[in-house]
Protein backbone atom coordinates (compact mmCIF):
# COMPACT_ATOMS: atom_id res chain seq x y z
CA UNK A 1 0.00 0.00 0.00
CA UNK A 2 1.25 3.47 -0.89
CA UNK A 3 1.82 5.74 2.07
CA UNK A 4 0.52 9.22 1.24
CA UNK A 5 0.84 10.78 4.69
CA UNK A 6 4.13 11.22 6.44
CA UNK A 7 3.72 13.03 9.74
CA UNK A 8 7.33 14.24 9.85
CA UNK A 9 7.15 15.66 6.36
CA UNK A 10 3.77 17.26 7.10
CA UNK A 11 5.15 18.96 10.22
CA UNK A 12 8.26 20.12 8.35
CA UNK A 13 6.31 21.77 5.55
CA UNK A 14 3.77 23.22 7.99
CA UNK A 15 6.61 24.76 10.01
CA UNK A 16 8.26 26.13 6.87
CA UNK A 17 5.01 27.68 5.63
CA UNK A 18 5.32 30.67 7.96
CA UNK A 19 7.70 33.49 6.92
CA UNK A 20 8.65 34.30 10.53
CA UNK A 21 9.69 30.70 11.14
CA UNK A 22 11.68 30.66 7.90
CA UNK A 23 13.41 33.86 8.99
CA UNK A 24 14.22 32.31 12.37
CA UNK A 25 15.75 29.30 10.63
CA UNK A 26 17.73 31.59 8.32
CA UNK A 27 19.15 33.44 11.32
CA UNK A 28 20.14 30.14 12.91
CA UNK A 29 21.70 29.12 9.60
CA UNK A 30 23.89 32.22 9.68
CA UNK A 31 24.81 31.92 13.36
CA UNK A 32 24.02 28.70 15.21
CA UNK A 33 23.51 28.65 18.96
CA UNK A 34 21.66 31.95 19.31
CA UNK A 35 19.61 32.49 22.44
CA UNK A 36 15.86 33.04 22.21
CA UNK A 37 16.34 36.73 23.06
CA UNK A 38 18.97 37.13 20.34
CA UNK A 39 16.70 35.39 17.84
CA UNK A 40 13.71 37.55 18.78
CA UNK A 41 15.58 40.89 18.68
CA UNK A 42 15.00 41.88 15.01
CA UNK A 43 11.35 40.81 14.87
CA UNK A 44 8.49 43.24 15.54
CA UNK A 45 6.55 40.62 17.52
CA UNK A 46 6.48 39.82 21.21
CA UNK A 47 8.77 37.30 22.88
CA UNK A 48 5.82 34.97 23.63
CA UNK A 49 4.97 34.98 19.90
CA UNK A 50 8.57 34.03 19.06
CA UNK A 51 8.39 31.28 21.68
CA UNK A 52 5.31 29.85 19.94
CA UNK A 53 7.14 29.88 16.61
CA UNK A 54 10.11 28.15 18.22
CA UNK A 55 7.76 25.53 19.68
CA UNK A 56 6.44 24.73 16.19
CA UNK A 57 10.00 24.47 14.86
CA UNK A 58 10.97 22.21 17.76
CA UNK A 59 7.93 19.96 17.25
CA UNK A 60 8.86 19.65 13.58
CA UNK A 61 12.38 18.65 14.60
CA UNK A 62 13.94 21.58 12.76
CA UNK A 63 15.62 23.04 15.84
CA UNK A 64 16.85 21.84 19.22
CA UNK A 65 16.65 24.02 22.29
CA UNK A 66 19.11 23.65 25.12
CA UNK A 67 18.55 25.35 28.44
CA UNK A 68 21.53 26.45 30.50
CA UNK A 69 20.36 28.17 33.68
CA UNK A 70 17.87 30.79 32.53
CA UNK A 71 19.22 30.99 28.98
CA UNK A 72 17.79 28.91 26.14
CA UNK A 73 19.99 28.45 23.06
CA UNK A 74 18.70 27.14 19.73
CA UNK A 75 20.46 25.02 17.10
CA UNK A 76 19.42 23.79 13.68
CA UNK A 77 18.86 20.09 13.12
CA UNK A 78 19.20 18.82 9.57
CA UNK A 79 17.32 15.50 9.47
CA UNK A 80 13.79 16.81 8.73
CA UNK A 81 15.17 19.25 6.14
CA UNK A 82 17.03 16.40 4.46
CA UNK A 83 13.82 14.39 4.22
CA UNK A 84 11.98 17.41 2.75
CA UNK A 85 14.80 17.97 0.23
CA UNK A 86 14.64 14.32 -0.85
CA UNK A 87 10.90 14.69 -1.41
CA UNK A 88 11.39 17.92 -3.39
CA UNK A 89 14.26 16.43 -5.44
CA UNK A 90 11.93 13.78 -6.86
CA UNK A 91 9.81 16.55 -8.34
CA UNK A 92 12.87 18.51 -9.47
CA UNK A 93 13.99 15.42 -11.42
CA UNK A 94 10.50 15.08 -12.90
CA UNK A 95 10.48 18.69 -14.14
CA UNK A 96 14.08 18.54 -15.30
CA UNK A 97 13.31 15.43 -17.37
CA UNK A 98 10.21 17.05 -18.88
CA UNK A 99 12.06 20.28 -19.70
CA UNK A 100 14.84 18.23 -21.33
CA UNK A 101 12.24 16.46 -23.47
CA UNK A 102 10.66 19.79 -24.41
CA UNK A 103 14.06 21.24 -25.38
CA UNK A 104 14.84 18.17 -27.50
CA UNK A 105 11.47 18.50 -29.24
CA UNK A 106 11.94 22.19 -29.96
CA UNK A 107 15.52 21.73 -31.18
CA UNK A 108 14.61 18.79 -33.43
CA UNK A 109 11.60 20.47 -34.96
CA UNK A 110 12.32 21.87 -38.40
CA UNK A 111 10.54 25.20 -38.61
CA UNK A 112 9.77 26.32 -42.15
CA UNK A 113 11.38 29.61 -43.00
CA UNK A 114 9.52 31.97 -45.30
CA UNK A 115 11.16 32.45 -48.72
CA UNK A 116 13.19 35.63 -48.91
CA UNK A 117 11.54 38.52 -50.70
CA UNK A 118 13.41 40.04 -53.61
CA UNK A 119 14.66 43.53 -52.73
CA UNK A 120 12.73 45.18 -55.57
CA UNK A 121 9.37 43.66 -54.69
CA UNK A 122 7.32 45.48 -52.13
CA UNK A 123 4.52 43.59 -50.46
CA UNK A 124 1.24 43.98 -52.29
CA UNK A 125 -0.69 45.96 -49.73
CA UNK A 126 -3.68 48.01 -50.72
CA UNK A 127 -5.66 50.36 -48.58
CA UNK A 128 -9.17 49.29 -47.80
CA UNK A 129 -11.63 50.86 -50.20
CA UNK A 130 -14.59 50.50 -47.88
CA UNK A 131 -14.16 54.04 -46.51
CA UNK A 132 -12.35 55.53 -49.44
CA UNK A 133 -13.97 58.74 -50.63
CA UNK A 134 -16.66 58.73 -47.99
CA UNK A 135 -16.94 61.35 -45.34
CA UNK A 136 -18.66 60.92 -42.08
CA UNK A 137 -22.09 62.53 -42.11
CA UNK A 138 -23.20 64.64 -39.26
CA UNK A 139 -26.39 63.56 -37.66
CA UNK A 140 -29.15 66.00 -38.40
CA UNK A 141 -31.04 67.45 -35.52
CA UNK A 142 -34.07 69.63 -35.06
CA UNK A 143 -33.63 73.17 -33.85
CA UNK A 144 -34.06 73.74 -30.14
CA UNK A 145 -37.54 74.24 -28.85
CA UNK A 146 -40.77 72.44 -29.37
CA UNK A 147 -41.10 69.82 -32.02
CA UNK A 148 -43.55 70.66 -34.78
CA UNK A 149 -46.60 68.45 -34.92
CA UNK A 150 -47.07 66.39 -37.97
Amino acid sequence: MVKYRDETLDRTFAALSDPTRRALLARLGEQDGLTVSELAAPFPVSLPAIMKHLEVLTDAGLIMREKTGRTVACQLTAQPMEQAMNWLNRYAQFWSHNFDRLAAFVEDEKWPTPPPMPPYAAPNVQASRSRAGSARRRKGSTPPGRKPRS
